[in-house]
C-alpha cells in the first residue's frame, strides 16, 4: 500500500538500515514539499523537512537566513566532543558549522589544497593507487566491496593530501566509521563496565577527541619538519581579508578541520562508490556502456552522484521568520534539507529513479545546492569515482553482488557497511 504522511518518521534509524525511503520522499514532494515533521521519541522537537529540488535550492541561495551555525546533522553539532576540545565553542568553530564572514575567512585559508590544478596533479598517482587496490583482490575472485575497494581510494587520497603516513591509514578508517556510524552497533565503542556514570561520552565524542589529538601532533611535526602536503600548508597559511586583516587558522580550527576533511573526504566518496556499483548492477545496460567504452565521462560521473546522493541531509536553523514553499518558518526552528529527494525530483528529472549516463545538464544537489558551502572536495570526489569505475570496467567487467548490501544504521549519510561481490579472477597488473 502507498505510504501516508502519518507513517513518515525520518528519525527512525532502523528504516535507513533497511532502505533509502524514496517512497516517503516521493510522497512529500507531491503533497508537502516543505513539511513540519512531528516530534518523535528519537527527536522530541518538531522540525521542517524540505524535500523538493526547488525549495532546497532556494534555502541554499538564502544565505544566512538558514544558518549553518548549528551544524550538519546532529543536535548540538558535535556535543561533548567539540566542547571538550573548545569548551562552549562548538557551533561556529568547524568550517561546516559557520556562516559568512567567518566561513569566508576559513574557506580562504583551506582552499589552497583543493584547487582543480592540485586535483589534476594527483590523477596519475590515484590511477596507480586504483590499480594497487584492485591488484589486492583480483586473484581471489571475491571481496567485500566496501571494505576492500570503495573505502580504500578515498582513504589513500585523504592520507596523501594531509600527509598521513601509510601505517596510520587504519586509524583514519576507524575514526571515520565511529564518527559517522556511532549509532550502528557494529561501530560503537565497547562499554566500560568500570566507567563512572558521569562519563557519558559517545562513540562519536571519543573519536572526535582522538582525531583532534592526532591532528595537533601532526601540526607540531610539520612545524618542525615541513613537507609538501596540505597539513604543512595549513600550519603556516595566512590570508588577507577584504578589510586588510591578516589571519591564520587557530590550533583548534585546524584540529577540527582534520575531522571534517577525514569524514567528508572519505565517508561520502566511499558510499558514492558502493552505491554506484549497486546502481550499475541494477541498471546493467548502463554498466555495459562503461565496459564497452572504458570511460566515465563527466556527465556519467554527475549522474552517478545524482543517483547515489551519499549525504542524506544537512540541518539548518532559521535566523529570522521566513516563508518557504508557502509555509511560515519561525526564527529558531530547525530546517533539514534532504538531498536524495531533491536529486530525484520528477519536476526536474525525467524518470528520476533510473540511472541514465546519457543525462546532461545535470545540476544535482550531491555537493549541496550552491552558495558559500559548496563542497570543497567536489573535484577530488569526481576524479575518484571516474578512476574507480574505469578500473573496475577494465579489470572486473563481470563483477556481481553475492548477497544483499549491509546498510549503515544512520539517517545522516546514505551508508553501506559491507557488500559481498564476486568476479572472474585475474593476475595483478602491476606484477606484469
Amino acid at each position: 500500500m502507498a505510504p501516508t504522511l502519518d507513517e513518515i518518521d525520518l528519525t527512525d534509524l532502523d528504516v535507513f538500515a533497511e532502505r533509502m525511503p524514496h517512497d516517503w520522499f516521493d510522497l512529500l514532494r507531491r503533497e508537502a514539499p516543505v513539511w513540519r515533521h512531528p516530534p518523535t521519541d528519537e527527536h522530541p522537537e518538531p522540525f521542517w523537512v524540505v524535500s523538493s529540488y526547488e525549495h532546497i535550492s532556494e534555502a541554499h541561495r538564502a544565505g544566512t537566513t538558514f544558518s549553518h551555525q548549528t551544524g550538519p546533522g546532529r543536535e548540538g553539532a558535535g556535543g561533548i566532543a567539540l566542547n571538550d576540545i573548545a569548551p562552549g565553542r562548538g557551533p561556529g568553530l568547524q568550517m561546516v558549522m559557520t556562516d559568512p564572514p567567518q566561513h569566508t575567512r576559513y574557506r580562504k585559508l583551506v582552499n589552497t589544497g583543493f584547487t582543480p590544478r592540485m586535483v589534476r596533479r594527483m590523477e596519475e598517482v590515484m590511477r596507480l593507487r586504483t590499480d594497487i587496490i584492485l591488484d589486492r583482490i583480483c586473484s581471489a575472485g571475491s571481496a567485500d566491496f566496501v571494505v576492500d575497494v570503495a573505502a580504500e581510494l578515498p582513504l589513500m587520497a585523504i592520507a596523501d593530501i594531509i600527509g598521513v603516513p601509510d601505517e596510520d591509514r587504519h586509524l583514519l578508517f576507524d575514526w571515520s566509521n565511529r564518527t559517522i556510524g556511532g549509532s550502528d552497533p557494529e561501530y560503537q565503542d565497547p562499554v566500560d563496565e568500570e566507567a563512572d556514570d558521569s562519563d557519558h561520552r559517545t562513540t562519536y565524542d571519543t573519536a572526535m577527541i582522538e582525531m583532534a589529538i592526532y591532528a595537533h601532533g601532526l601540526s607540531d611535526q610539520r612545524r618542525e619538519n615541513p613537507r609538501e602536503d596540505l597539513w604543512t600548508t595549513l600550519t603556516t597559511a595566512r590570508v588577507t581579508l577584504d578589510d586588510g586583516t591578516v589571519t591564520e587558522l587557530t590550533d583548534i580550527e585546524r584540529d577540527l578541520f582534520f575531522a571534517l576533511l577525514l569524514v567528508a573526504g572519505n565517508e561520502t566518496t566511499r558510499n558514492a562508490i558502493s552505491l554506484g556499483l549497486i546502481g550499475f548492477l541494477d541498471h546493467p545496460d548502463q554498466w555495459e556502456r562503461v565496459v564497452e567504452t572504458g570511460e566515465m565521462t563527466d556527465d556519467a560521473v554527475d549522474e552517478l552522484l545524482r543517483y547515489t546522493s551519499p549525504v542524506n541531509f544537512f540541518r539548518r536553523t532559521a535566523s529570522a521568520d521566513v516563508e518557504l514553499g508557502g509555509q511560515q518558518i519561525r526564527a529558531g526552528e530547525k530546517v533539514t534539507l534532504w538531498y536524495p529527494s531533491g536529486n530525484r525530483d520528477e519536476r526536474v528529472y525525467d524518470d528520476p529513479h533510473r540511472l541514465d549516463l546519457t543525462r546532461t545538464e545535470n545540476h544535482h544537489l550531491a555537493f549541496g545546492g550552491g552558495g558559500a558551502h559548496y563542497c570543497l572536495g567536489a573535484n577530488l570526489a569526481r576524479m575518484e569515482l571516474k578512476l574507480m569505475f574505469e578500473g573496475l570496467a577494465a579489470r572486473m567487467p563481470d563483477i556481481a553482488t553475492m548477497g544483499p548490501a549491509d546498510r549503515l544504521r544512520m539517517n545522516f549519510v546514505n551508508g553501506i557497511k559491507h557488500l559481498p561481490v564476486a568476479f572472474t579472477s585475474s593476475e595483478p597488473v602491476l606484477a606484469n
